[in-house]
């Protein structure tokens, strides 16, 4: 008798003429191999880059996707318009707000003045089990140059701008709706 891995080989001892060979094979599912790969699909909605070192950030005391859950309720009620959020990925982005008019731009073109218009993109990244270090920035684009990429141009806003404002508005609600820690 033998066994391999493409087949079984069975030799009757009664009659050593008949050899009789089985398939023997491991069935592996296509659907367990196809949902392996969808689970480690690297598809995010963040973008590539990593917030400015220069941006507040605070820890939580909610995993990502609540703090994302809750910011966006609160980036409505500031008259914000979220053009991205993936609870999920723990990733929030607004669209160009211009702050004096206090009104939303869907693109770029519509801006009218590039000193007060910002737009606001928010990490909540795990830090221990039930925590996340939530890091919000403002940036603006003091130029307009097409031929470069849009994190080229952005700058962080200033403590004295109103976009920097809004930031630590925005994190103010966030520790006192899910309380944060302080190190």
């Amino acid at each position: 008798m033998g066994n391999a891995e493409c087949g079984v080989r069975s030799i009757n001892a009664r009659s050593r003429a008949t050899t009789l060979t089985f398939p023997f094979r491991t069935p592996h599912s296509a659907f367990r191999i196809l949902v392996f790969i969808a689970a480690c699909t690297p598809a995010t909605m963040r973008p590539p880059f990593q917030p400015y070192p220069a941006a507040p950030a605070l820890v939580i005391n909610a995993r990502p996707a609540r703090v994302i859950a809750v910011l966006d309720s609160l980036a409505v009620a500031e008259s914000l318009r979220v053009t991205v959020t993936s609870p999920r990925d723990g990733y929030l982005e607004t669209a160009w707000y211009d702050t004096t008019t206090r009104t939303s731009h869907a693109t770029w073109s519509d801006v009218p003045n590039l000193a007060t218009t910002v737009k606001i993109r928010c990490w909540a990244d795990p830090y221990v089990p039930g925590e996340s270090t939530v890091t919000l920035e403002a940036v603006y684009r003091p130029r307009y140059d097409p031929s470069r990429t849009e994190r080229d141009l952005e700058v962080v806003v200033p403590k004295e701008h109103e976009g920097y404002k809004i930031v630590e508005r925005l994190l103010g609600k966030l520790k006192d709706r899910l309380g944060a820690i302080t190190r």
